[in-house]
């Protein structure tokens, strides 16, 4: 079994991340940079806000969507390619749409820029002549740059973007929310800093592990989601994720030697409940490691920050582990075979 990895632009482009997220911060210290999109959002009362996105993009929307929620707001998170076919009657004339994609130009948004009527679109994209930026009401820019194949830039970028417009459409102070996302590069480069020792540590955790499960609750899910997403595309390695809760309803049953579960413990009030889970997993002699934190394992173990800035480091140690498990069987991890950047078919 390999443990060497194979470096090539994925590795490169995760470790750009600090410098992707600096430069979108930059960006949105800028007044003007915001300025339409703080004008569509106070400009109307809106009923509802339709939050839609595919792949990375559409588990990056999790945290902003529970943050609408908690505070009670109407916000529905809907995958595009099911909104498009199934729920455009969401998208009424006192909707906002707000439509993540890193691209601007996958297939489904451009169908949904087709089908869309009444909704005004809102648009969050890395691309500034993409489809999507020249025909929505208003553009948020992330400042990613180029990226290779697996989000990873784009996705951390895509966080800082959503949180920020979190406080605009929530009323939150909107420099205070600059201020606390000023740390959030240099926290991301604490960790990577240390990529070439956490990834034989997960590689030597893993060992004789064929799938994994990934579980966690409220903004937590954005990592679960994204990070057995990642696991499977860049090293080709079989991952699930799904709620802490649900796994209790059924699939702890499929624990096994062969199976591991890693636990996001997330924020108060659920991280004990998370805890709990990881307890029980240990009780009946399976395999599994808390991920956050409360975790003991290192290359999972991340400073506390606030609840809301923890989804930006929850991915990472998921990051690593592409790498670990990619290296165990040979692979480049994040070289395509069968997909491109831009997913262009329906």
């Amino acid at each position: 079994m390999s443990q060497t990895v194979i470096r090539g632009p994925y590795l490169d482009d995760l470790l750009r991340q600090p410098e992707a997220l600096l430069a979108t911060h930059r960006s949105l210290l800028e007044t003007a940079t915001g300025e339409s999109a703080r004008r569509l959002v106070h400009g109307t009362s809106w009923s509802r806000i339709v939050l839609t996105g595919m792949g990375a993009s559409f588990h990056a929307l999790q945290p902003l969507t529970a943050d609408l929620l908690a505070c009670g707001r109407v916000a529905l998170r809907i995958e595009t390619s099911e909104l498009i076919h199934g729920a455009m009657a969401q998208c009424r004339a006192d909707t906002l749409l707000v439509v993540v994609s890193q691209s601007g130009a996958s297939a489904e948004i451009l169908r949904l820029l087709d089908l869309n009527r009444h909704a005004t679109v809102l648009a969050v994209t890395n691309e500034r002549d993409s489809p999507l930026a020249h025909r929505a009401a208003a553009v948020v820019l992330m400042q990613a740059g180029s990226e290779y194949s697996v989000s990873c830039k784009t996705y951390s970028a895509t966080l800082m973007v959503l949180n920020w417009l979190g406080a605009i459409m929530l009323g939150r102070d909107e420099q205070s929310v600059l201020s606390a996302l000023a740390d959030i590069p240099q926290a991301v480069a604490g960790y990577l800093d240390r990529w070439e020792t956490h990834v034989p540590q997960i590689t030597q955790r893993l060992a004789g592990i064929r799938s994994l499960f990934l579980m966690g609750r409220g903004a937590s899910l954005a990592a679960v989601g994204a990070g057995s997403l990642i696991i499977k595309e860049a090293a080709r390695f079989p991952a699930e994720g799904m709620s802490s809760a649900a796994f209790r309803h059924g699939p702890l049953e499929m624990l096994n030697a062969e199976r591991f579960a890693i636990v996001l413990t997330g924020a108060t009030p659920t991280a004990t409940l998370n805890m709990g889970l990881l307890t029980t997993i240990a009780h009946q002699g399976k395999s599994g490691e808390a991920l956050g934190p409360l975790a003991a394992f290192e290359p999972f173990h991340l400073p506390a920050v606030e609840s809301g800035l923890l989804p930006f480091l929850e991915i990472l140690p998921l990051q690593m582990t592409t790498l670990a498990l990619a290296a165990m069987s040979g692979r480049e991890a994040g070289r395509f075979e069968y997909l491109t950047k831009i997913t262009d078919v329906e």
